[in-house]
């Protein structure tokens, strides 16, 4: 018998935390496979990589987060339901879960992206988790892609709320940075990487010219949110 690579280890060490198990071995592989890894494994014959998968995940994702809070919360107005699905479903959330079911040994990546452990990767880690999801809903269906979902986010409302991070950060950071500075918080665009439907933003928070922390997310809203989340926990 062949031993099993480092890569088949972890994904099975995946597979038994998560407590999955895929008709289809091949849509976890591809939930896998970052875009970068194709340069290098087009003579293994790897020619997909996750980025479909992800984008049908995000909708998943959205769906049985929104369905959840619906039920979680009967009182709760559009505007806080908002919220919550915002601090659950964003790329440092998403990212935190899936370094916790053992992710990041499971990535199929280019060297030079391997080599990357700082945002970049948490962002990868992020959309391979949204990838698992969209794999597990064409391979089980939306019931069990919901349940995975319930265990992994949605254990997480607790925390959320409990650290307010649902908050909209960036109002609360304009009222305590008028309040102490008389000045209004300026947002700028470090960086914009990915195609139209894959964003990566990355943008940083000044008072009167001083940077005071950077944010990411999917788009500039969720980048600009955190990056005044971040202002507040250092000011604070």
């Amino acid at each position: 018998m062949t031993p099993m690579t480092e890569h088949e280890k972890a994904r099975e060490r995946f597979l038994a935390l998560s407590k999955l198990s895929f008709k289809n071995a091949a849509l976890l592989e591809t939930a896998f496979t970052h875009r970068s890894y194709l340069n290098e494994a087009r003579a293994l014959g790897t020619t997909v990589h996750n980025e479909r998968l992800e984008f049908l995940g995000d909708a998943v994702l959205e769906l049985a987060v929104t369905d959840s809070l619906f039920a979680l919360y009967p009182r709760a107005d559009e505007g806080e339901l908002t919220a919550y699905r915002a601090a659950l479903v964003n790329a440092v959330m998403l990212g935190e879960i899936a370094e916790s079911l053992g992710l990041n040994d499971c990535l199929l990546l280019s060297k030079g992206e391997a080599k990357d452990t700082g945002r970049a990767r948490s962002a990868i880690l992020a959309n391979t988790f949204e990838a698992i999801v969209g794999a597990l809903y064409l391979d089980r269906g939306f019931a069990t892609a919901s349940a995975f979902i319930e265990k992994h986010v949605m254990t997480r409302i607790d925390e959320v709320l409990k650290a307010g991070s649902f908050r909209d950060s960036k109002s609360l950071f304009q009222e305590f940075a008028q309040e102490k500075y008389s000045i209004t918080p300026s947002y700028e665009t470090i960086s914009s990487e990915g195609p139209d439907h894959d964003k990566h933003f990355i943008v940083s928070v000044s008072v009167d010219g001083v940077a005071l922390a950077e944010g990411e997310g999917k788009s500039k809203q969720e980048a600009e949110q955190a990056a005044a989340r971040k202002a507040l926990q250092k000011k604070s």
